[in-house]
């Protein structure tokens, strides 16, 4: 191989996702033609708003579709929380404000350049590389023979490789085709193509083969030579200057999405307006985006709706989510409640399955951790056994049903299977307990914390509810989606 590139060279936000399901959107101003569908603790919401609230979330592939009546519990819970995120503040947090603004400029910054700015772009790439290309000679098309011979070939390798390059040569300088003899004897990727290797330019390839394939002419076909990769002939099939604009556009286009030089575009885009005008950044975005969400609802209802939703994902985040991880005692109280809500349609293996390579350390591994809690199992197994180059041991730790491990299978639920011996770890066995419904919260614990943040969410929007002003016209909910 003696390809080191291409012959043309191919030129946290957080995701938010969950949150969005109730994202509504900028109340505009309340006209005949959008009339105040509800007040919340006396904030009006056109219809505008719900309707685009409702349409979003409730398309055809939402597996939980709501109809309009029952939207609008959803939709007043999630604007109490967002008037509670901005009643607190959160609004003005640095880190908030940051993450809102870089998205909402996400979705102005591209329109500031036009289709004539990327072609000019496209242009200024393809002139400098045009005039790179060319000024280093052009660009040429070789087919090659090789003969492999590793930089550590013995000599009696080297002589042989020399005596088949030799011959090959032989065959060519009387008469025979290339192409042929490529495909026979090449030991190269392009021997299927006749040793073709498509057009190359200065820096493609090994110097080597580059100096010698600049130094022919068409047709002319050279001595044998070495590089790095062993014994070559080379034929020079065509040579040429760049390639004209038109035939590169696509590819210069692409190239320009991909590596994110739109984005250049705009940056240089914005610093000319600076240059022109005086103005800031934020200026220029801020004019165009009004310009924007002047003519586009769509888009004036997306900004707002990533405003809202990192609001009310903060607010969530410290009430109910990062509440339910973190309050341990909460946690073993609500489980014990309703214990009798969490149990298994069959046995639990609580434990380990493991494989050693030592008989001896099967013993070992289970008094390791005989009186060692269920937790800290994985760190001292990994401490123990294999915390050196050297692994002792193969584990897997967990809560098992009938199926899900084949040694458990065979030794705890006494199925009749064959455990397939692993080389190098010979000795299998298990050590834990036979669980017939969950004892302790970490044995559910994954769905207790799942179920106490529901419940965390009930008693948040409860307590919101508890003194909120709700009015809701009937008449106006009646014509959602039929004006």
């Amino acid at each position: 191989m003696v390809r080191q590139g291409n012959v043309f060279r191919t030129m946290k936000t957080r995701i938010i996702t969950a949150a969005l399901l109730l994202v509504a959107t900028a109340a505009g101003a309340q006209t005949k033609d959008d009339p105040v569908i509800m007040t919340i603790n006396g904030e009006a919401v056109p219809r505008s708003e719900f309707e685009y609230s409702y349409n979003k979330n409730n398309t055809d592939g939402v597996i939980d579709k709501k109809s309009v009546e029952e939207y609008v519990d959803l939709f007043v819970d999630y604007k109490l929380k967002v008037q509670e995120a901005i009643k607190l503040q959160l609004d003005t947090i640095q880190s908030l404000k940051k993450e809102y603004e870089q998205y909402r400029d996400q979705q102005i910054r591209p329109a500031l350049i036009t289709d004539a700015d990327v072609e000019a772009k496209a242009r200024e790439i393809y002139t400098k590389t045009q005039q790179r290309v060319d000024s280093a000679g052009g660009l040429v098309r070789p087919a090659h023979i090789l003969i492999r011979m590793g930089q550590q070939a013995t000599a009696q390798e080297q002589e042989a490789a020399k005596e088949r390059i030799d011959s090959i040569y032989k065959v060519l300088v009387g008469g025979g085709d290339f192409a042929e003899l490529a495909r026979k004897y090449s030991a190269d990727g392009s021997a299927p193509r006749g040793g073709e290797l498509g057009w190359v330019e200065k820096g493609y390839t090994v110097p080597e083969f580059e100096n010698v394939i600049y130094s022919l002419e068409p047709g002319q076909v050279s001595q044998p030579f070495t590089t790095q990769f062993g014994w070559h002939i080379v034929k020079l099939l065509e040579k040429r200057l760049f390639f004209p604009y038109d035939s590169m556009r696509a590819d210069i286009i692409n190239f320009i999405e991909r590596r994110g030089i739109r984005d250049q575009i705009v940056s240089q885009k914005i610093k000319d307006i600076q240059t022109q005008t005086g103005k800031t950044e934020e200026q220029i975005l801020a004019e165009k985006r009004q310009e924007m969400v002047a003519k586009d609802d769509e888009l004036k209802y997306l900004i707002k709706e990533y405003h809202d939703g990192v609001l009310a994902i903060e607010l969530s985040q410290r009430n109910v989510w990062k509440k339910a991880q973190e309050d341990v005692d909460g946690l073993t109280r609500f489980f014990k409640k309703n214990k009798k809500n969490y149990t298994w349609e069959e046995p639990r293996f609580k434990g380990i399955a493991y494989r050693t390579k030592e008989v001896a350390d099967v013993k070992a591994v289970k008094k390791a951790i005989k009186k060692i809690p269920f937790a800290e199992w994985n760190k001292v197994l990994r401490e123990t056994f294999n915390n050196d180059s050297i692994l002792r041991i193969r584990v897997d730790k967990g809560y098992f049903k009938k199926g899900d491990n084949v040694i458990v299978d065979h030794d705890i639920f006494k199925v009749d299977t064959t455990v397939t011996v692993m080389k190098n770890f010979p000795n299998t066995a298990t050590f834990g307990k036979l669980l017939k419904a969950p004892k302790e919260l970490d044995d559910v614990k994954g769905q207790v914390v799942s179920d106490y943040q529901e419940y965390l969410m009930k008693q948040w929007v409860a307590a919101l509810r508890k003194d909120a002003v709700i009015e809701v016209d009937k008449k106006v909910l009646a014509t959602v989606n039929k004006h």
